[in-house]
């Protein structure tokens, strides 16, 4: 009985927490060539039209797809809208939602006959609906007058990683800097923003759901186009590696501290 009321309590603290986080963020939505895009934005405190902030956008995995403008807050919202963070690096933060039936990046994913998948990335396609609706979201909150150009940062974990790597190919000269987790991209693509962008490429040693070997052969590429990149691989972890990469310490002093080159 004593377990199952500390559970219950937990599980309460829990929605408190989430509910909080949720109320700082603002929903709203985007309207685009036939899909709707929703979308969650926290805006720093005593925000202020006259200053310009950073932006900072974020992508969901594939769990987090669909249309109650919610779920794609579930990982690394709760980072941003800490009240420490809020006080230390004011700035846009926006986490946007796939629709459940697409993706932010193309994938071509095959079946093996052991029942397990390969996944690939086409080095030249149209963006899918999902990619599409995102830059023009992108395009319109760049443009904003209280939005610092110079300080446009992207980041995502697993299909969120993935979205990452392809709107760096598709963006090469927009960001300063981009924190993929748990994703991987065309290797082929690297060298379209290898020399503009800083990444900071986190993935677990165990993940048999995106294979490290997808984010290895990114850098590998990065690296190979003289590019700056960090690459932090946490052993016997698994797919859910983005919550050792919200722990870093030095991830929003890095982040917040690189410029558009």
């Amino acid at each position: 009985m004593k377990k199952l009321i500390t559970s219950a309590v937990m599980a309460i603290v829990a929605f408190a927490a989430f509910a909080q986080v949720n109320e700082k963020f603002q929903a709203k939505t985007f309207k685009s060539s036939g899909i709707q895009l929703p979308y969650r934005i926290l805006y720093p405190k005593h925000f202020d039209t006259a200053r310009q902030y950073p932006l900072v956008l974020f992508l969901h995995g594939s769990g987090e797809r669909g249309s109650d403008n919610q779920k794609q807050l579930t990982h690394g919202a709760k980072l941003f809208a800490a009240d420490s963070v809020m006080e230390n690096y004011p700035a846009i933060v926006v986490f946007p939602q796939c629709p459940a039936d697409s993706y932010w990046a193309n994938i071509v994913e095959q079946k093996q006959s052991d029942g397990s998948r390969t996944i690939d990335f086409p080095a030249r396609s149209k963006p899918t609906p999902a990619m599409s609706a995102l830059m023009q979201l992108l395009d319109s909150l760049v443009g904003l007058s209280y939005v610092d150009k110079n300080r446009v940062y992207v980041g995502g974990l697993s299909m969120g990683g993935m979205g990452t790597f392809e709107l760096l190919t598709r963006r090469p000269k927009l960001f300063a800097a981009a924190f993929p987790i748990c994703g991987g991209g065309n290797p082929k693509n690297a060298k379209r923003y290898a020399q503009r962008v800083n990444l900071w490429v986190f993935h677990g040693s165990a993940d048999n759901v995106v294979p490290p070997y997808h984010s290895q052969r990114m850098v590998d590429a990065i690296k190979q186009a003289k590019g700056d990149v960090r690459f932090t691989v946490y052993p016997g972890v698994g797919h859910n590696s983005w919550d050792n990469a919200f722990a870093e310490p030095e991830l929003l002093l890095w982040l917040f501290s690189n410029r558009k080159k």
